[in-house]
C-alpha cells in the first residue's frame, strides 16, 4: 500500500489551501499528493509550465497551477496577491545540486544557488505570510549538508545553514504563524540530474547501503514530514531531519 493509499479519505486538511512553490515534481509534488489525499486544495507554482500542467492533471481536479519565476521578486509578489488567502506555504524549489571543492567553485555560480534556495524563499515568505490564515504554517527546505558536510559541499552546507537560521528567525518574527523546515538526506529526485544515470544509481546504492535504514529516501518519505508540520500545531522554529540516519554514521 502506498503512502497516498494509506491516507486516502482522511480529512485532516479538508478545505485547506496549500501553496507549494516547487510543487510540480520531486518532493514538492509528493507533498501536493499527500495534502490533496487529506482533503486539501493544492496550489502548485513552478517555473516549468509543462510540468505544472502535468502535475495538476495528476491531482484529479483538486489543484490549480501557476507558472512562476522565483528569481523575480515582483512575480512572487503578484502571485500571492492573485491567489488570496491560504493556510500553508511549502517551499521545496531547488535546482540541480552544485557540488565542488572550494578551489574549483565559481563564485558567480555559488551566488545563483543562493538566489533560488535562499532569496526566493525569503521573498516567498515576505509576500506570502500576510495571506496565511489563522493556525497556518510555513515549511521551508534545507538539507543535512549543514550538519554533516562532506568534501566539496561548501556551498551546499552554507545554503542549508542559512535556511536553518532563517527558519528560527522567522518563527520569532512571524508568530503566531508557525515556521519550520524539513532537512532531507539523499533523496531519489531530479536534483541529481547533473549526474548521468549510471553515476546516480551508483550514488543511491552506495549511500543507501551505508545508512541504518538501508536505502536512500523517496519523495513520499520526505513529504510526510511536511504534512506532519502542517497538522501538528505546536512546533515552530524547528528543523525536522528526515535522513535515514545519515547524521549518525
Amino acid at each position: 500500500m502506498t503512502p497516498k493509499q494509506q491516507i486516502e479519505n482522511h480529512g485532516e486538511l479538508s478545505e485547506k489551501r496549500v501553496v507549494l512553490l516547487g510543487g510540480s515534481s520531486g518532493i514538492g509534488f509528493a507533498v501536493a499528493q499527500q495534502a490533496v489525499a487529506r482533503g486539501a486544495r493544492a496550489i502548485i507554482a513552478s517555473s516549468n509550465a509543462e510540468r505544472v500542467k502535468q502535475a495538476v492533471a495528476m491531482l484529479d481536479g483538486k489543484a490549480e497551477g501557476h507558472t512562476l519565476d522565483l528569481s523575480n521578486e515582483r512575480d512572487i509578489q503578484n502571485f500571492f496577491q492573485k491567489i488570496g488567502h491560504f493556510d500553508h506555504l511549502v517551499f521545496t524549489a531547488g535546482d540541480a545540486l552544485q557540488l565542488n571543492v572550494l578551489a574549483a567553485t565559481e563564485l558567480a555560480q555559488a551566488r545563483r544557488v543562493f538566489e533560488l534556495r535562499y532569496w526566493a524563499a525569503l521573498a516567498a515568505v515576505k509576500y506570502g505570510s500576510p495571506h496565511i490564515r489563522k493556525d497556518g504554517s510555513i515549511a521551508l527546505t534545507t538539507g543535512i549538508a549543514s550538519r554533516r558536510p562532506q568534501k566539496g559541499w561548501t556551498v551546499a552546507a552554507s545554503v542549508c545553514g542559512t535556511i536553518e537560521a532563517l527558519t528560527r528567525a522567522l518563527a520569532v518574527e512571524l508568530a503566531p504563524i508557525r515556521v519550520n523546515a524539513v532537512s532531507p538526506g539523499v533523496v531519489r529526485t531530479n536534483l541529481w540530474q547533473n549526474m548521468n544515470a549510471e553515476e546516480r544509481e551508483h550514488l543511491f546504492e552506495s549511500v543507501g547501503k551505508s545508512l541504518p535504514v538501508g536505502r536512500v529516501g523517496e519523495p513520499d518519505d520526505i513529504a510526510q514530514a511536511y504534512v506532519f508540520l502542517m497538522l501538528e500545531g505546536f512546533s515552530t522554529g524547528q528543523i525536522l531531519v528526515v535522513d535515514g540516519g545519515t547524521v549518525l554514521v
